[in-house]
């Protein structure tokens, strides 16, 4: 049962961490700005754009970035400061064990952790689009896409679809060549120097097309000027790039990744820890409430400042994992869900040992 004790900590934590966020936020905003204000003028981009398409949409994934380091931050400055003023040991003498008092810690991780999921799941990708819609159209950024040239695509389990180049600014396909076979061997391929995506009748147009139909006698060739044809094969299937799972929903990310496998496409197994990482990410910020509170709720020489100093250490090692262990997922060495939860797995684990063995 929540009591006053366990409100005022809920409050404290939510008041600190609101105050780092906001303070982290702006400052990022400000160094973001300074170091893009060239290329916003350049590319004529209007004030209204760039804090409206831009900055707007860019907060929420700031603000997921961002929470488990605010949370972290918090439950070290305030649990600190309850071990400094000797509050901890008061409330233990008083027979409140370290396990009940991180329980409301443990509530406000959860309400943070669940908020994140659920604008994770549904609100942060759309806002992703429309940021990544403002860099492709402003900002000089270095290039994330993964396919652009030499790309094949199995259609079917018969039909395998080619393509030289594709456009993804206009959505267009040059020198596409679409293969059907069997087992005895291929029996038409269609040729079009064009494939363009018609985005209201979701098909592709192909345009200057030459069908050859084989047999055993040789082949027919016949010429058409334009045919509309449908394929399982989606311009996002055509131009993916390594944000692209952070741009999706995560009914959208499951389908995404459901469409590379089945058109054969290579490096399916980065989308997967993408993904992975998406759900486990918010697991992050229970992890570093049990951390932190077992590291502050001992009292030690050196005041806050040695709590904030470990806190850093630990935040850098935590992050550190999580990207060394991804590569691992990227390439196979190890699988993609186990490459995503790793760290957290690891660090949770660490941070149970810290709390079981911090004096009681």
């Amino acid at each position: 049962m929540i009591n006053k004790l366990d409100r005022y900590i809920i409050f404290k934590l939510f008041t600190i961490t609101f105050f780092v966020i906001v303070v982290l936020v702006f400052i990022f905003i400000m160094i973001d700005f300074s170091e893009n204000s060239d290329d916003y003028t350049d590319k004529g981009a209007q004030m209204a754009e760039i804090w409206g398409d831009y900055y707007s949409n860019y907060i929420p994934e700031m603000v997921r970035l961002i929470l488990p380091v605010a949370v972290f931050t918090a439950c070290l400055f305030l649990t600190g400061q309850l071990s400094e003023r000797l509050e901890i040991t008061a409330l233990k003498a008083a027979g409140i064990s370290l396990y009940r008092l991180i329980v409301p810690y443990l509530v406000f991780a959860v309400l943070c952790a669940g908020t994140i999921s659920f604008l994770d799941s549904s609100v942060i990708p759309n806002s992703n689009k429309k940021k990544a819609a403002f860099e492709k159209k402003y900002l000089q950024k270095k290039s994330e896409s993964i396919d652009r040239n030499d790309i094949y695509r199995q259609v079917t389990k018969n039909s395998i679809l080619s393509v030289n180049y594709y456009d993804d600014n206009q959505d267009i396909a040059y020198r596409v060549k679409l293969t059907n076979s069997d087992s005895t061997g291929v029996k038409k391929t269609i040729s079009a120097n064009q494939m363009v995506w018609d985005s209201e009748a979701d098909n592709w147009t192909l345009k200057t097309v030459t069908v050859r139909e084989f047999s055993q006698n040789g082949y027919l060739e016949s010429t058409i000027s334009e045919i509309d044809t449908s394929l399982s094969v989606f311009p996002r299937d055509l131009s993916r790039s390594t944000s692209d799972i952070y741009q999706l929903t995560y009914a959208e990310a499951i389908n995404y990744i459901d469409s590379i496998e089945r058109s054969g496409a290579g490096n399916v197994n980065m989308p997967k820890v993408q993904f992975y990482g998406r759900l486990v990410y918010p697991l992050s910020i229970i992890i570093v409430i049990i951390v932190g509170f077992a590291v502050a709720s001992v009292r030690r020489r050196g005041g806050k400042g040695i709590y904030l100093a470990a806190g850093l250490a630990i935040s850098f090692l935590y992050l550190a994992f999580m990207k060394i262990a991804e590569p691992f997922g990227y390439y196979g060495a190890i699988s993609p869900a186990f490459a995503a939860s790793i760290a957290h797995i690891s660090f949770f684990l660490v941070g149970v040992f810290l709390l079981v063995s911090a004096k009681k």
